[in-house]
């Protein structure tokens, strides 16, 4: 039995992962479900005051020393004393500054493809891998269970807060932090709201007989072990512009965009119009869980009618309308399948899965920024494919992410049990040639 003593109550998210865990090391409980951030880092460092502030942090954030304990139908969080996390340290070959990008990019893939635990806490660790005194990369590595990508931004700007102050002998300068424990206490406070009654009546009536849009697989569904695969990929600048120009066209973002041009992708290739394709929603609602270190991410299925539409444009504004509708709403999966416990069934046969079109806008990125004696670049632009990676716990995970500086970096996280290679680079070849196509119609092959 679980001491109810020390017991704090899972968060929904928290909860929908526990449900849908494999009981192995594949799922969302085990040691690969990870989430690793990389940052390149210019200035001479100093390891016991970069080990001195990443205890600052786990100090900081409850979530990164919190147990989630389960015993059968019982399940609760157990948060820890502060602890100082691992600080690992690796010597980086240096064949010269225009091989440090590749040699940075497979030193991310390599700690990205070890194992974490989620009851190793802290459940924060870093490595830091040098090429000399003046040039290295960090990488943090969370359990996913304690931390999302919003988390991870959170933490790297408290760490160079922490380290900048430290070495100049004064006070972080930070916001007061909230914990995570008191997002729980008001998602049970307000759980039967007026705004989450409605939300949930919402989606009842949005997903009233739909299924998420089913992918068919390359294998069949199997209990054996498996990993995530992580292929990468880069899309044009051109497109990356002309995706921005037409959303400000539109009066919509590049996320709807994408999310059309992806819809197109199905329904030229399958030939159906009602199209539930799943994405994720930042979760952090309300405001002031912006800067508190959690699992706080929604998973949420987004139904829209493709048929008869005049245009691709006119395709963008039902989007538009879903994504609106679906933002006014969000609810953690948990409370919409139990308004549509169906949606996912057809997504989750022997022979099928889903794919999640995720388009990341992450905040707090530092990018060419000085703190302290220190330059920060955080390391988005990642275009090496890893055979193991963190975990996914099923299916595949479409990600974009558009480059200021060059193109839209593309990445797709596919299981092996369920696809091979040669379909996720066929998939992702395609939704590069529609999303040309969308946005380019007079050069339709």
């Amino acid at each position: 039995m679980i001491d109810t003593a020390l017991r704090v109550p899972l968060s929904l998210q928290q909860d929908f992962l526990r449900r849908v865990d494999h009981g192995d090391d594949a799922g969302p409980f085990g040691s690969r479900y990870t989430i690793v951030g990389g940052w390149r880092i210019r200035g001479p460092i100093d390891v016991d005051t970069l080990r001195d502030a990443l205890a600052d942090v786990v100090a900081r954030h409850e979530a990164l020393r919190t147990l989630l304990m389960v015993d059968g139908d019982e399940a609760c969080q157990q948060i820890q004393p502060p602890s100082s996390p691992d600080l690992m340290l690796r010597d980086l070959p240096d064949r010269g500054p225009a091989d440090r990008e590749r040699i940075a990019e497979d030193f991310l893939n390599d700690v990205e493809s070890g194992r974490f635990g989620m009851d190793e806490t802290p459940l924060l660790r870093a490595v830091l891998g040098r090429f000399d005194n003046d040039d290295a990369v960090l990488a943090l590595v969370a359990h996913h269970t304690a931390a999302d990508g919003w988390s991870m931004q959170v933490i790297m700007r408290d760490l160079a807060s922490y380290y900048a102050a430290r070495r100049q002998g004064r006070p972080a300068d930070l916001p007061p932090a909230r914990q995570y424990r008191e997002y729980v206490a008001w998602q049970q406070a307000n759980a039967d709201s007026e705004t989450a009654v409605a939300a949930r009546r919402y989606w009842q009536e949005r997903l009233r007989d739909a299924q998420v849009w089913p992918v068919r697989t390359d294998l069949t569904r199997a209990d054996g072990p498996f990993v995530t695969s992580w292929y990468r990929f880069l899309l044009e600048d051109e497109l990356r512009a002309a995706t921005v120009a037409l959303a400000a066209e539109t009066r919509s973002t590049p996320f709807m965009v994408l999310m059309a041009a992806y819809l197109t992708h199905l329904r030229e290739r399958t030939g159906e119009t009602d199209l539930v394709v799943p994405t994720f929603m930042p979760g952090r609602n309300p405001s002031w869980t912006l800067q508190i270190v959690g699992s706080f991410y929604n998973f949420i299925p987004l139904r829209t009618d493709t048929s008869n539409c005049t245009d691709f444009r006119d395709l963008i504004g039902r989007v538009r309308t879903t994504c609106l509708d679906a933002y006014r709403h969000e609810l953690p999966f948990a409370d919409i399948v139990a308004q549509a416990p169906d949606v996912m069934n057809a997504a989750i046969g022997p022979d099928a899965a889903a794919c999640v079109l995720q388009v990341t806008q992450s905040p707090y990125v530092l990018r060419e920024e000085q703190v302290g004696d220190l330059r920060y670049t955080a390391l988005r632009r990642r275009l090496v494919s890893a055979p193991v990676g963190s975990q996914i716990p099923d299916g595949a995970l479409l990600g974009l992410e558009l480059d200021p500086d060059d193109g839209i970096v593309g990445s797709i996280g596919f299981t092996t049990n369920l696809f091979v290679e040669s379909t996720i680079v066929g998939m992702a070849a395609d939704f590069q040639q529609t999303l040309r196509d969308v946005l380019h119609p007079s050069s339709r092959r």
